[in-house]
């Protein structure tokens, strides 16, 4: 099987064209970092009926999420780059509906991306018995986020109380978890237990919404860019009332054959 391994600010996913039998066991096997190929998950990609093309992710335990913000950008460097397509506006059919990306190029290549996250809605704050207590924001952006706003995300407890959270019984489904501090103006700094992943470097749907999350609280200004500093570098997202978009890099890391 041909394959291409991709990054979007370290969230870096094996993407592969086509429709591969038994998907959710060949994400665990291809992420596997020491069997496999390596990485947060699988990526296929597919002609749509209701759009320019389809993507599904698989995490790496092999479970499906519904949206990838990383995930989708290097959707639309991998059909520009690899000919698919010569269009710099797409649609893509997710899980959780129709996104629209906007390509931006570089020496004839897409250098970074532009996708409308469509409509996110933030809940109310809460408290969840957790580590003696956590005060979090839940917030949907066609997955389940929830935000929880700290003095220091660098040592925040996310490998601990990440987890706990994630399969707490609060969210049957599972949910994504980001420890967010305010570092200035307009800037956030997140980390981020994701569902079905663990710790990884970026999440592109947790920064849409811990800045939805932040708007909300009173820490960023609505129609403002507000730049996110992540473990694998920078995202800058824009909210206007209920709707998010986020721009940010993508990467092909390397292309190769497995025997599957």
């Amino acid at each position: 099987m041909k394959f291409t391994k991709m990054e979007g600010l370290g969230n870096d996913y094996v993407y592969v064209y086509g429709a591969p039998k038994n998907p959710e066991e060949l994400s665990v096997k291809l992420s596997d970092r020491h069997f496999g190929i390596g990485g947060d998950g699988l990526v296929l990609i597919s002609l749509s009926d209701v759009a320019d093309f389809k993507m599904r992710i698989f995490n790496a335990d092999g479970s499906e999420a519904k949206m990838c913000g990383n995930g989708i950008r290097c959707v639309g460097k991998y059909v520009y780059d690899k000919g698919y397509t010569k269009k710099t506006k797409l649609d893509v059919e997710t899980q959780s509906g129709i996104k629209h990306l906007e390509l931006f190029l570089k020496d004839g290549k897409v250098d970074t991306v532009a996708v409308d996250m469509g409509e996110v809605k933030v809940g109310e704050e809460e408290k969840l018995d957790v580590a003696g207590g956590v005060t979090l924001i839940p917030v949907n952006v066609g997955n389940p986020h929830t935000v929880i706003f700290v003095d220091d995300a660098d040592k925040a407890p996310v490998d601990t109380v990440g987890p706990v959270i994630e399969k707490h019984d609060r969210f049957p489904g599972g949910v994504n978890v980001e420890f967010v501090s305010v570092t200035g103006k307009n800037r956030l700094r997140m980390r981020v237990w994701e569902r079905g992943s663990g710790i990884t470097m970026a999440c592109g749907t947790g920064t849409c919404a811990s800045v939805a999350a932040a708007v909300k609280k009173g820490y960023c200004d609505e129609h403002e860019n507000v730049e996110v500093e992540l473990d694998g570098g920078i995202l800058n997202i824009k909210c206007d009332g209920d709707k998010v978009v986020m721009t940010g890099p993508a990467r092909t890391v390397f292309e190769g054959e497995i025997q599957c």
